[in-house]
């Protein structure tokens, strides 16, 4: 990429991001000169848990999947950030290690910005700070949600809540019922729910052998919505 050309995606991504929605192109040119442009291809991991924080990341291009695993190895995905996102604001700021592992889900860019002038641009632009409290607390809620899901919900139900968010978001309504497509394979949807592939793949065929859905591998037809829905009232 031409220098000019490099400057201005540069610039462009961090004027998408949230955080910065509210500094002037001045401000985003002085960030802009201490953002170091990175390539993360698909499965590459951009750093693990309990690395020291180098600084902030904020996601230019693609996908990139926040996550714990355990000693067995099993995964439990936190969030899955886009263009736009910031990751690694909470460990800038304490000085701990990062407290989750990113990878790249598919060919992505992001751009990184040193610990050290990170800080110094939030002690001259305190707006910043305020905004990281907000996307940290949400994080949080988040992380709140995703305890009382693996906490109280069984496999069946945390399933089932992914798909019907997945048909009232990106589902197409035919004659069949509701078509969707799963964002990930079987593997991924379990690293989302906490569990194991087998145990998706299992409650998936139970749900088709109810009549609730259609299932051709990463396709689905949901047949009847309020059907599907029921399955999560605790009084049903």
């Amino acid at each position: 990429m031409a220098p000019m050309a490099e400057s201005s995606a540069t610039l462009s991504a961090l004027g998408g991001a949230a955080l910065f929605s509210s500094l002037s192109p001045e401000e985003l040119r002085l960030l802009a000169a201490h953002a170091v442009r990175k390539s993360v291809a698909a499965g590459q991991s951009l750093f693990d848990e309990g690395d020291a924080c180098k600084g902030l990341y904020i996601v230019a291009g693609g996908r990139l999947r926040i996550y714990k695993s355990s000693p067995a190895g099993r995964l439990q995905v936190l969030s899955v950030e886009g263009p736009g996102s910031t990751i690694a604001e909470l460990p800038v700021f304490d000085g701990g290690p990062y407290p989750a592992s990113a990878s790249a889900v598919e060919d992505s860019q992001v751009l990184f910005i040193s610990r050290e002038d990170f800080r110094a641009f939030c002690l001259r632009h305190p707006e910043v700070a305020l905004k990281i409290l907000a996307v940290v607390g949400a994080r949080l809620r988040r992380l709140v949600e995703i305890i009382e899901e693996l906490s109280f919900s069984t496999v069946r139900q945390r399933l089932i809540s992914v798909l019907l968010k997945l048909a009232q978001t990106g589902g197409k309504r035919t004659a069949r019922g509701i078509e969707l497509q799963l964002p990930g394979t079987h593997q991924e949807l379990a690293h989302q729910l906490g569990t194991v592939r087998e145990l998706v793949s299992r409650n998936l065929t139970r749900l088709n052998a109810e009549g609730l859905l259609s299932v051709d591998g990463r396709q689905i037809v949901v047949r009847d919505l309020a059907a599907l829905g029921a399955e999560l009232d605790p009084a049903g």
